[in-house]
């Protein structure tokens, strides 16, 4: 079963942040696809409904930015 997250991320400031967050959120097993708005501060993650909201919290703040 398809689920959609989407989390508020502070700390992105450029293209390379955005491709940093994408990439660590889509290593994630489970993970189908993920949208981030640099703009809106905002990534939407769409899995398999087996990923938690914690994994991907953890992929982003390893990476050096808050979810918030």
């Amino acid at each position: 079963m398809e689920k959609e997250l989407e989390f508020n991320v502070d700390g992105m400031t450029c293209g390379n942040c955005v491709a940093h967050v994408k990439k660590a959120i889509a290593q994630i097993s489970g993970v189908e696809s993920v949208e981030v708005s640099l703009e809106e501060k905002k990534v939407k993650v769409s899995t398999n409904g087996q990923v938690t909201a914690a994994q991907i919290t953890e992929a982003i703040e390893e990476e050096g930015y808050d979810v918030v």
